[in-house]
C-alpha cells in the first residue's frame, strides 16, 4: 500500500510517503521570508518523481485537518482534496492534537493544550493506547483547572507553558521536541484507514475549525 500524507497546520511542513511500510519523510521550516507551506507542492512532486509515481498511484492520502494556522489548514486540505479527487482515492483527516499525542512515550494519558488566543486553549486527551478520551475542543483558559493536569502527560506550546507553570504543571513544548510529526500522521492515517477502508471519501474531509477566523467581514446594509 502506498500512502502520501502532509501537514502544514503547525510550525513546520511535514510530508511523508509510505510504500509497503517503508516511510520516507521530510520536514520543512520557514525559509527567508517564505512560509513553510509554500514548499508543500514542490516537496510532493519531488517525492513522486523520486519513486517514479503518479498521483494516481497513491492508495490513500492523509492530512492534518487542524486546529492550527488558518492559512496552513486551508493549504494542506485544499491540496489533499484535489489530489484525492483526481486519483479517486480515500482521504483520511487527522486532528493535529491527535498527532501531537504520539509524542508521549510514557504510560500516562496525553493531554494536549495549545494556545488558541483570546484567552482560550485547544484541548484534547488521548489514552496511551490512542483512544480518544476527550475530543478536540475550544476551552477558556480559566477552565483549565477542571482538567486532569497533574495526572496526564501534558503537551503544549511556548505561549501556554508559562500559564501552566504558574499552576505548577510540567509540560513539554512540542516545537522543542525533535519528533517527525509526518511519520506520526502516516501511522494514524494507516491505522484509521485499515479500521474503516470504505469510510474516507475525499469530499467528507473538512477543516477542524474550533473557532472563527481572526478576520471577519461586515455586510453592508445597502
Amino acid at each position: 500500500m502506498k500512502t502520501l500524507v502532509f501537514d502544514t497546520c503547525l510550525n513546520k511542513t511535514y510530508v511523508a510517503l509510505s510504500i509497503n511500510g517503508e516511510v520516507e519523510s521530510k520536514i520543512i521550516e520557514n525559509k527567508n521570508e517564505k512560509y513553510h507551506s509554500a514548499f508543500l507542492i514542490s516537496t510532493i512532486v519531488e517525492f513522486l518523481k523520486k519513486h517514479s509515481l503518479r498521483v494516481q498511484d497513491i492508495d490513500v492520502f492523509g492530512v492534518n485537518i487542524g486546529p492550527g494556522s488558518f492559512t496552513g489548514i486551508r493549504a494542506c486540505i485544499t491540496v489533499a482534496r484535489v489530489f484525492a479527487q483526481q486519483a479517486e482515492k480515500p482521504l483520511v483527516g487527522v486532528s493535529s492534537l491527535e498527532i501531537l499525542s504520539k509524542i508521549n512515550k510514557t504510560p500516562k494519558n496525553s493531554l494536549i493544550l495549545l494556545d488558541a488566543r483570546r484567552k482560550q486553549l485547544y484541548a484534547a486527551m488521548y489514552s496511551k493506547d490512542g483512544l480518544e478520551i476527550a475530543a478536540p475542543a475550544l476551552i477558556d483558559m480559566e477552565k483549565a483547572d477542571s482538567l486532569p493536569l497533574k495526572e496526564a502527560f501534558v503537551i503544549s506550546d511556548a505561549s501556554t507553558i508559562p500559564f501552566l507553570q504558574e499552576k505548577g504543571i510540567e509540560a513539554i513544548d512540542f516545537a522543542e521536541v525533535d519528533d517527525d510529526l509526518g511519520v506520526y500522521l502516516n501511522e494514524l492515517v494507516i491505522e484509521k484507514y485499515l479500521k474503516e477502508p470504505n469510510g474516507f471519501f475525499w469530499a467528507k474531509t473538512k477543516p477542524l475549525y474550533l473557532q472563527s477566523p481572526p478576520v471577519s467581514c461586515k455586510m453592508s446594509s445597502k
